[in-house]
């Protein structure tokens, strides 16, 4: 079933953005690495406060050597489907300057870069789904993430799958899903004004 037939903006945006949407269901094929770099360079132009570009990307392949440590650090539920994705990467972001003052927007801009990450992947082909459930401290020592980066997300990679191929518990959850109204989150003047 085609994306349309369960979103549809009001107003006449690009429908890249309608697009995107994350499913669970993947066929774990190999994802070319001019893919991932696709997505890293668009990440790179992402926007950033004093120019920071505090983002961080660490990934793996399906059939590489470091698979099994990043997999490992899903919890039980997400393993079930996140084992069939063709890359898994860790978002992180610098928490500093190179002065040492706090980067005060390190996750939203890291935010903006894991978007369009996101968009530029649904462009080649792929599908991306960002994942939280995953253990967060053992991703830093896993990963050997600085103590002055966050980790942020992990973010698995790949193309979709038949909905049949999940678990019977994630089924019935394959769908785009749709979003608030405008009226719910946009205000003028001051927090909560229509």
């Amino acid at each position: 079933m085609p994306v349309s037939a369960h979103r549809r903006p009001d107003r006449a945006i690009d429908p890249l953005f309608v697009n995107r949407w994350s499913p669970r269901a993947y066929s774990g094929e190999e994802i070319p690495d001019a893919v991932l770099e696709l997505g890293f360079e668009a990440a790179r132009w992402a926007p950033s406060a004093r120019n920071a570009q505090p983002w961080r990307f660490v990934y793996s392949k399906r059939h590489s050597s470091s698979w099994e440590s990043f997999a490992g650090l899903l919890n039980a539920r997400n393993r079930q489907w996140a084992g069939n994705a063709s890359a898994l990467v860790a978002v992180l972001s610098r928490t500093t300057h190179d002065d040492g003052t706090p980067i005060l927007t390190h996750s939203f801009d890291t935010g903006a870069a894991w978007a369009n990450f996101a968009h530029q992947v649904v462009l080649a082909g792929w599908h991306t789904r960002a994942i939280g459930g995953f253990d967060h401290a053992a991703a830093r020592t896993v990963l050997g993430v600085p103590e002055d980066h966050a980790v942020e997300i992990l973010i698995a990679i790949g193309r979709q799958a038949a909905a049949e191929t999940l678990p019977d518990e994630f089924r019935t959850l394959e769908t785009p899903n749709g979003r608030r109204p405008l009226s719910a989150f946009v205000s003028e003047g001051a927090f909560g004004t229509p």
